[in-house]
């Protein structure tokens, strides 16, 4: 049997085309800093093994690969290679010098009414580490946000490592069963349960380690487009725990309903939990729970927040917006509010509990005209 493992491995080469050797071994290695390894034949070489950068190329006169097509990621891509951001090889293979962190961009909102049904639900998606993925908002409000409805219908170990998302806000609140997590300097790993939520800082390491049977999480994330890296080198849990510590301005928070007071909500007949999120990212955010409280309905408003999205945790209510049908809403359902457009929320049923997360956390909600 053919031993595979990846200790029978040395090292890996990308082989790219070299017409004549050495015109194009002096583009890598005078203009991009690579530098040579191996050679042969002494008397008329044909092949030559380079390295650098984290990576190892194998330029042969023989190949009948076509050019190759190489990202450089610098800390300093104007200060590398005369500030070129595109080298073309003697053979042809392209060098795109890219930035190693480019800044977070989050795009311009472009605003929508939206209501997302659970019945019309496209199929689900699998994901990273195996999840099931349902997209609560198609359009992403032109990129500037993500809202996914997730399941993991196998419980056990999950197929997770430790990574961190260059993001700008990130969510994580459990609706259904339950998951075991562990974060950086956040202590030992612990039990994230359903009706409870943590928010994600910008960068901060984590791991998910374990899943019920069919748990089932809203995950909001600002932009819609972010990266996910893996962590090679941390292990968690990391041996710290510091809850004050932030990232990028953002600290952990670990909301657990239970713990929790209820109070008056921005519209009467309701009220909410405040998560905590809106103090914890110094107003990027903010996150609060929402139940009925039995006395008179709301009537129309409008708020003033850029992006106000609202996901049906139970029970069902309706909503009406102005210009368009009433529709009645029911556990996973969706819908985003742009600002000033007026809307009514109306006959909720008593076990109903809606998520409402606006960006930013402080805004106006402005009473509309009558019906």
């Amino acid at each position: 049997m053919t031993d595979t493992s990846p200790a029978q491995i040395t090292a890996a080469e990308i082989v790219l085309p070299a017409r004549a050797l050495s015109p194009e071994m002096a583009f890598f290695i005078d203009t991009l800093g690579f530098r040579l390894d191996e050679i042969y034949p002494a008397d008329d070489p044909a092949v030559a093994v380079l390295s650098g950068h984290g990576m190892r190329i194998r330029l042969d006169r023989a190949a009948e690969q076509p050019p190759g097509h190489v990202h450089l990621r610098c800390t300093d891509p104007d200060g590398f290679a005369a500030g070129a951001r595109r080298l073309t090889s003697p053979s042809g293979t392209t060098v795109e010098i890219i930035d190693a962190d480019p800044v977070l961009e989050t795009p311009e909102t472009q605003h929508a009414f939206l209501v997302r049904h659970l019945r019309d639900s496209d199929a689900w998606v699998i994901g990273r580490a195996g999840m099931r993925y349902r997209d609560l908002i198609p359009d992403r409000l032109g990129g500037s946000i993500i809202a996914s409805h997730i399941r993991i219908p196998d419980g056990g170990p999950v197929p997770d490592m430790v990574h961190f998302h260059v993001v700008g806000f990130q969510l994580i609140f459990c609706l259904a069963g339950w998951v075991r997590l562990v974060y950086e300097d956040q202590g030992p790993p612990f039990v994230l349960e359903a009706g409870n939520a943590v928010i994600q800082p910008p960068q901060i390491r984590h791991r998910v380690l374990e899943a019920s049977d069919n748990v089932e999480v809203l995950e909001i994330g600002v932009p819609a487009e972010h990266l996910t890296k893996i962590d090679h080198d941390m292990e968690l849990p990391n041996g710290r725990s510091d809850p004050d510590r932030t990232w990028d301005g953002t600290r952990f928070i670990h909301f657990k309903a239970p713990e929790v007071s209820w109070g008056p909500w921005r519209l009467p007949g309701w009220e909410a939990q405040d998560t905590g999120i809106g103090a914890a990212t110094a107003g990027v955010a903010g996150v609060k729970v929402v139940r009925p409280d039995g006395t008179a309905e709301a009537g129309w408003s409008r708020h003033t927040t850029d992006i106000l999205f609202t996901f049906v945790q139970s029970g069902e209510v309706t909503l009406d917006a102005r210009g368009t049908p009433a529709t009645r809403l029911s556990t996973g359902d969706a819908f985003v509010v742009p600002p000033h457009l007026e809307t009514r929320l109306s006959a909720p049923s008593a076990e109903c509990r809606l998520i409402e997360v606006a960006l930013g956390a402080t805004f106006d909600t402005v009473p509309g005209a009558p019906a």
